[in-house]
């Protein structure tokens, strides 16, 4: 640490943003979870050798820039759909998004650091505030989770302990394993504690996983529908009818299945006048029930929806998008800022889509009850443990055309296996342009078609686990633990002796 403190503070602002930068190749498609490790631990050295507290904020504000502005890069795919309009909004985009979220993380270093005690002890206090920041992201404003550190586990077995602790728990996790690492290592000693937690933390989720009971199978066999329409030709009349003719020949094609899934928005007109569009949906499933997005209208307002048509193609179920996109679906202040041009990009008038009530259970024939969710929705755990019941599987429809190639549509992948952990329950997603599959309750993608590519996939539904400890407690454990921990470090800390000067400021 002695020679971290020797450098200029610039050097070490610029280290802190490609210590951000690494962490992020964690994520998908990447998946590289030691290069989030490594960063984590990294960077703990570099907070503790930050002379006052606001210092300490601002390498937490350039490690979090770094991380966000890597891990969320796709962000900018959605203002190239109409270039004409909103190129010009994209770096905006990018940086305000990377920076603002930033905040967060700034806070906790800031905090962290403003306490009394011990380099281990302030590493942990570090662990404790940065986990709250990341309830905070989760949650204030509308929230916005995408990115958290539990992510990057989700293609090792220590993601079951998603079904215990939540992603916000296991991102806690993380932090209390990486950050008192960092501190020995800040220290070249005082290695036995953190390393006894790493391995014991590490042995418990490799137990846990090999605990869980398989996933089984049901006689249910479900048609993912994946017509891939790319998202500047998606409402082109010269394209509209193509791309509806799609889903159509996949939704006829024999054997018929047990229900057919068509992604977000897949039909090309409102719904009061979607009646010969649905006509031939019915003609085509031949008894088969459909899902399928569309918009809709109800006077003023107008909604991001899911329909379900049942075996004589009557429509017997609905769903309104509740938790919006904002600048994306709606903009705040939308009458206002639509006199300058400004709208959001999902929606040309106004303030947008309303929202719709809020989680609620779909019946879907022989299937049972399904949870909707409808795009991004699948990124908030709180809103999928918010359903009024328990559901037999969850139901996703998205159009991952916004989020380009690259990233972004895995990184949604990645975050729907999540809440099929957490909640013990199968998940199916059609999304338009990918990927579209089938999940089971253990997170593992049964089946799937790839990105980009059109077509459609009959894939066997799993079978629910029984209920797991985060759906019948959700997030509330966790915070309340983080907090008693939070008061109690403070509490020893200031008993102790600081090892560093603390900034009186």
């Amino acid at each position: 640490m002695t020679l971290v403190r020797g450098w200029p503070f610039s050097l070490r602002i610029i280290f802190a943003v490609a210590l951000g930068a690494l962490g992020a190749f964690g994520l998908a498609p990447f998946g590289y979870w030691g290069a989030t490790v490594v960063a984590l631990v990294l960077i703990a050295p570099l907070f503790l050798a930050s002379e006052t507290a606001w210092r300490a904020g601002i390498l937490g504000w350039a490690f979090a820039t770094g991380y966000f502005a890597h891990a969320l890069g796709w962000i900018i795919e959605p203002f190239q759909v109409d270039p004409e309009r909103h190129a010009w909004m994209a770096p905006f985009a990018l940086v305000f998004m990377a920076g603002g979220l930033a905040l967060f993380w700034a806070a906790a270093f800031w905090a962290a650091h403003r306490m009394r005690g011990t380099l281990m002890q302030r590493a942990v206090l570090l662990a404790l505030t940065l986990s709250l920041a990341e309830f905070a992201r989760g949650y204030v404003m509308t929230g916005f989770p995408w990115a958290g550190v539990a992510q990057v586990w989700v293609d090792t077995p220590v993601a079951q302990l998603l079904s215990l602790i939540g992603p916000y728990g296991l991102g806690a996790l993380t932090l209390l394993v990486t950050f008192p690492m960092g501190a020995a290592f800040a220290r070249t000693e005082g290695f036995v504690a953190p390393s006894i937690l790493a391995i014991a933390s590490a042995a418990f989720a490799f137990v846990y996983a090999g605990l869980r009971p398989a996933a089984e199978q049901t006689d249910n066999i479900v048609r993912l529908v994946q017509p891939n329409a790319p998202q500047h030709q998606k409402w082109d009349p010269d394209y509209a009818s193509l791309f509806f003719g799609r889903q159509i020949e996949f939704t006829a094609a024999a054997p018929q299945p047990d229900l057919i899934v068509w992604p977000e928005t897949a039909v090309p007109a409102w719904l009061s006048r979607a009646g010969p569009w649905l006509e031939t949906i019915a003609s085509a499933a031949q008894g088969t029930p459909v899902v399928f997005g569309i918009q809709r209208a109800d006077g003023l307002k107008i909604f991001n929806s899911l329909i379900f048509l049942d075996e004589t193609g009557a429509q017997r179920g609905l769903y309104d998008k509740h938790h919006l996109a904002p600048f994306g679906e709606y903009v705040p202040f939308g009458d206002l800022l639509g006199r300058f041009g400004i709208h959001g990009l999902a929606a040309t008038t106004g303030h947008g889509f309303s929202a719709g009530p809020g989680p609620s259970l779909l019946e879907a024939g022989k299937l049972g009850r399904a949870l909707p969710l409808i795009c991004y929705e699948a990124v908030f755990p709180q809103d999928v443990n918010g359903a009024p019941d328990r559901a037999d599987f969850i139901l996703q429809i998205t159009n991952d055309a916004w989020f380009g190639t690259r990233s972004g549509p895995y990184q949604h992948l990645a975050q729907a296996r999540m809440r099929a952990i957490e909640q013990g329950l199968p998940l199916m997603r059609s999304a338009n342009t990918g990927v579209s599959a089938m999940i089971d309750p253990l997170g593992q993608i049964t089946d799937s078609l790839p990105l980009g590519e059109a077509g459609f996939v009959d894939a066997i539904l799993p079978a629910p686990h029984a209920p797991t400890v985060y759906s019948r407690f959700g997030d509330n454990p966790v915070l309340i633990l983080l907090l008693f921990l939070f008061v109690g470090s403070c509490f020893t800390a200031y008993r102790g002796r600081s090892e560093l000067p603390i900034d009186p400021v």
